[in-house]
């Protein structure tokens, strides 16, 4: 990021608002702009799409087994070290609100386990009525999902932890 670019409230977040509101009120539906080692892709979503995913409140301390038993729950792994040089983790780029799937009832993108490939969707992240795709910026195993179903993200907030390959 460049200097004078704040970070929750700063100059690229207002820039960011203004292509937002720019895009929503246009005929684009989607829009992909990268410059300076920063990348952002807006897409508008359908009604259908537009239509919030219910929000699931979990307690930040679940126990193991009570939170496998949990339908749709993701049970609380041991802690992977995101300064391990073979973990790479995936940020929120913007402010919003984090859904693992396109709608309601649809299949969630990715689980933990999978193997991602770079530019393969993992999440949406709704700014002001527009889904944002959040692409994977390497490839390897999804190792940890950090944010809930519906949960609110900030700017640089961790989202998934994702093992890359070892060099050969």
């Amino acid at each position: 990021m460049k200097p004078g670019a704040g970070v929750g409230g700063g100059r690229l977040d207002d820039e960011i608002k203004e292509l937002m509101e720019y895009i929503e009120n246009s005929s684009f539906v989607e829009f992909e702009l990268e410059r300076d080692g920063f990348k952002i892709k807006l897409v508008k979503g359908s009604a259908a799409a537009l239509m919030p995913a219910p929000a699931i409140a979990l307690p930040v301390a679940v126990p193991p087994a009570a939170a496998a038993g949990a339908q749709g729950a993701q049970a609380p792994r041991a802690a992977t070290p995101a300064d391990a040089p073979d973990v790479h983790v995936v940020k929120s780029p913007i402010v919003g609100t984090f859904y693992r799937a396109s709608g309601p009832g649809a299949k969630v993108f990715v689980e933990s386990g999978d193997q991602v490939k770079k530019g393969q969707v993992l999440c949406i992240v709704e700014a002001m009525k527009l889904m944002n795709e959040i692409e994977s910026d390497c490839d390897g195993q999804v190792l940890e999902i950090l944010v809930a179903n519906g949960q609110p993200v900030e700017y640089g907030e961790p989202l998934f932890k994702i093992r890359k390959p070892l060099a050969a």
